[in-house]
């Protein structure tokens, strides 16, 4: 699950990088909002999380422009404007979650829980897959009833698949949703994990479409 993480204070967004890695994101973070929309425009992300207060371009200003190319990634607007016309402003802006700074940090994985229960419209976010099941919340994979141990990019790399089954993904869409830009990335790396999940699984699991990428078949 990538996420894009808009906030223009080093410390503050350092720290969140780092707590919410251990849940399963991929964070990449930009400190100012035009980098923010030009990011949202040009790749794919699950979430973002945004600061208002940005150099170079208003939070409120990439939300508008967001909503008005009809973007839909989810938003959670983190922000120190706490008043009530500013949370009304932000959420007709087309926010879909306000958490004023300071904030609990449980609390913002709870809330991007929340959302990404919300944009895959499940009450709990668990795919079913021929046997297997993918606890996004839990970061817990089964299969067949038994516990099945996955590296991180493995559990990302599943996910994404599962999410969509009967589209082919292409490997660069993969890598993004694997990598944050800060990581450097082996060329063999995407059909290394392929090969360690349909070991874990079933060899039918993954279908390569050559010279695209991989799907997994409509169960």
């Amino acid at each position: 699950m990538r996420i894009l993480l808009v906030e223009d204070d080093k410390a503050l967004g350092e720290g969140i990088r780092t707590a919410l890695k251990p849940e399963g994101y991929t964070v990449d973070w930009v400190q100012d909002g035009c980098s923010a929309l030009h990011a949202l425009s040009h790749e794919s992300f699950e979430l973002a999380v945004l600061d208002l207060g940005l150099p170079r371009m208003d939070g409120l200003q990439v939300l508008k422009r967001l909503r008005a190319a009809a973007n839909p990634v989810p938003v959670l607007v983190l922000t120190a404007r706490d008043s009530t016309t500013d949370r009304i402003t932000g959420l007709d802006a087309g926010a879909d979650d306000y958490l004023i700074k300071p904030f609990d940090v449980a609390e913002l994985k709870a809330r991007l829980r929340a959302l990404l229960r919300r944009s895959f419209n499940r009450p709990q976010p668990v795919l079913e897959y021929r046997g297997i099941s993918l606890d996004l919340v839990g970061q817990a994979v089964s299969f067949q009833g038994q516990i099945v141990n996955l590296q991180r990019k493995e559990f990302l790399l599943l996910h994404e698949l599962l999410a969509q089954p009967g589209r082919v993904m292409t490997r660069d869409k993969l890598q993004q949703a694997l990598y944050g830009w800060d990581e450097e990335v082996e060329s063999n790396a995407l059909e290394v994990h392929v090969h360690h999940l349909r070991k874990k699984f079933f060899p039918e699991l993954i279908r390569t479409v050559r010279g695209v990428g991989y799907l997994v078949d409509k169960a």
